[in-house]
């Protein structure tokens, strides 16, 4: 017996140290908190399935997801220091990052390749191309993204930016507004308008005819995962960690668009299922496609094209600075080619 006792406290001291390695693990979660674009929406599954499927736990991450109120916002929230992460309109980014380069967060994986920015008018209305915006009311959020580039669009499409009232609403009001008439157009991405439009009874295809600003030459690129410079500088592991999760949630996305809107309906039950399965597909198609992916795969940009951009917002806006590509993006946090998606439709 006495032998038995003896050997107690040994026994006690492995005890706690094996609670204090358990705490230790427990502990070794890197914090993320993260900001959305807009409200939960289909889309946004990839950032819920990566927290569901344990891709952010694997990567030793503990990540908390905040819904949005506008992807221009998400990035101002970022740079302030808010959030550590978001998911936000690169163009808002690259205002930013000319006026206050030190505040401006880092975009590391590019998933909006394609412009969604659009101005939405009546079908049956006088308003047909941008000249006919001059003298003419148009609405939307005062963080919505279209809204902050129309100067940009407006320069690019010829029109006096200075002969069209703009007007703030909130976000929910945006399609009803149109269709009443208490507005000649509103901003917005394409796939929210005419989705948000169909959740509320409405048939976009019939009821609105579509300004598209890439339509113009605005090959802009859009949504992007983004980083404040102090999270990246602390925690650059735990970033690349950040970015593979997201990209595995992307691969599953594409891989059964319709399945993963049930991560997006776990948290808003009272969405519309088959709207949003929709708006999923449709984000995909229209937002998530361009070309440039099958060489040089979705998250990463071209950096030519990126100059583009980059020029064309500097410009428009009369920013004093022109920011350096690498202080808008960086490619330094993403899995290798090999990794990432090249196409995001299936055949």
């Amino acid at each position: 017996m006495r032998s038995v006792i003896s050997q107690w406290p040994a026994v006690l001291a492995g005890a706690l140290v094996g609670a204090v390695g358990l705490a230790g693990a427990a502990s070794a979660q890197t914090p993320v908190k993260m900001v959305l674009n807009w409200k939960y929406q289909g889309p946004q599954a990839l950032f819920f399935i990566a927290e569901d499927k344990g891709y952010f736990k694997a990567e030793g991450l503990d990540v908390t997801i905040d819904q949005g109120e506008g992807s221009a916002a998400s990035v101002t929230k970022v740079a302030t220091g808010a959030y550590d992460a978001g998911f936000g309109d690169v163009n808002a980014l690259i205002t930013l990052a000319a006026r206050s380069p030190d505040e401006a967060p880092v975009a590391v994986f590019m998933m909006y390749n394609t412009p969604p920015f659009t101005i939405a008018v009546k079908a049956d209305g006088p308003i047909r191309t941008p000249a006919d915006l001059e003298g003419r009311t148009i609405g939307g959020p005062a963080n919505d993204g279209a809204l902050k580039l129309f100067p940009a669009f407006a320069q690019v499409a010829g029109i006096d930016a200075g002969k069209v009232t703009v007007t703030n609403m909130q976000a929910n009001l945006r399609e009803q507004m149109l269709q009443r008439g208490q507005v000649d157009g509103v901003f917005g991405y394409v796939n929210t308008i005419a989705f948000s439009a169909k959740s509320a009874g409405m048939d976009p295809d019939k009821d609105f005819r579509f300004i598209n600003y890439g339509d113009y030459g605005m090959d802009l690129y859009s949504n992007a995962v983004v980083v404040s410079k102090p999270f990246l500088d602390r925690n650059g592991d735990a970033v690349k960690g950040l970015v593979r999760a997201i990209n595995r949630a992307a691969k599953d996305m594409i891989a059964d668009p319709a399945g993963s809107v049930a991560a997006v309906m776990k948290r808003e039950p009272l969405l519309n299922e088959k709207v949003e399965i929709e708006r999923t597909v449709a984000t995909l198609r229209m937002e998530m496609n361009h070309p440039e992916i099958a060489a040089i795969g979705l998250g990463d940009v071209d950096d030519e094209r990126l100059k583009r951009a980059i020029d064309m917002v500097v410009e428009a806006n009369g920013l004093e600075n022109t920011p350096d590509p690498s202080a808008v993006f960086t490619d330094a946090y993403l899995p290798p080619l090999s990794e990432r998606p090249t196409s995001v439709i299936k055949q």
